[in-house]
């Protein structure tokens, strides 16, 4: 049963590596074995993050990249499978918010969000594809929100990213399901870190917030690794296109 869950010796692409979410996965899935390629634009950042999950795997290599660049995605690609020697999952975690009223969202905020959360990904997931075609496996996984789901305010922007990622992730998994590439996302709710505790000062937002979790707190990354590490092993073999909701049960109102 042990094995079932495994994910040593897999090759994991995690995207958006250098903090917050990409940095703690690295270091689960360096613990629990996986060879991993860190991407983010941030080098420095990224070889900090290397020497933290280097404690734990020799098998850590950063990829400095622009990936809302399309251009660098192929190569970007090639460069981790020459590494590496193959792909086995690729998790796209890269992602950015803009919160405004949807009146004072410019051109500019909306492709700064599309352009990170949901481009990026697609042509990602088009670069590795060849290489998981050929082996004839792969796992990607999609960084979603429960705001694929649901809508927010000051968010439109946002959860219309997600909600690109929702679809994304249905039809691709429909397509490429010959292929043995499973395709699938996981959706948290709020989640405990330095760039939300500034966000829960406000009392009014933060009593919203909690009042529509039903398990009544926020997520913290932990609370994500169960999720991602199941997707990511045989264990999930038979799963594709779904969305696994880590969100406290704000969606099951």
């Amino acid at each position: 049963m042990e094995n079932l869950f495994s994910v040593k010796e897999k090759v994991v692409i995690i995207t958006g590596a250098s903090q917050g979410i990409g940095k703690d996965l690295a270091r689960t899935f360096a613990e629990n074995g996986a060879k991993i390629a860190l991407v983010a634009r941030n080098k420095e950042k990224l070889n900090q993050v290397k020497a933290d999950v280097g404690l734990s795997s020799k098998y850590v290599e950063i990829f400095p990249c622009d990936i809302t660049e399309k251009k660098n995605l192929p190569d970007l690609a090639s460069r981790i499978y020459q590494t590496f020697g193959r792909i086995d999952v690729l998790i796209n975690n890269a992602g950015t918010n803009i919160t405004k009223p949807a009146t004072e969202i410019t051109e500019n905020d909306w492709d700064t969000v599309h352009d990170i959360n949901l481009k990026s990904a697609f042509f990602f997931n088009q670069a590795v594809y060849p290489f998981m075609k050929a082996q004839g496996s792969g796992k990607i996984i999609h960084m979603s929100s429960q705001m694929e789901e649901v809508g927010y305010y000051k968010r439109s922007a946002y959860c219309s990213s997600k909600g690109g990622i929702k679809q994304l992730t249905k039809s691709l998994a429909i397509e490429w399901a010959k292929d043995q590439i499973n395709i699938n996302a996981v959706a948290p709710t709020f989640i405990e870190t330095p760039l939300t505790e500034k966000m829960f000062e406000d009392q009014d937002f933060k009593a919203d917030v909690y009042s529509r979790i039903p398990l009544g707190r926020l997520a913290k990354t932990d609370d994500l690794f169960g999720a991602v590490l199941y997707l990511s092993s045989h264990a999930s073999n038979m799963v594709t296109g779904q969305t696994l909701f880590v969100d406290g049960g704000w969606t099951a109102w």
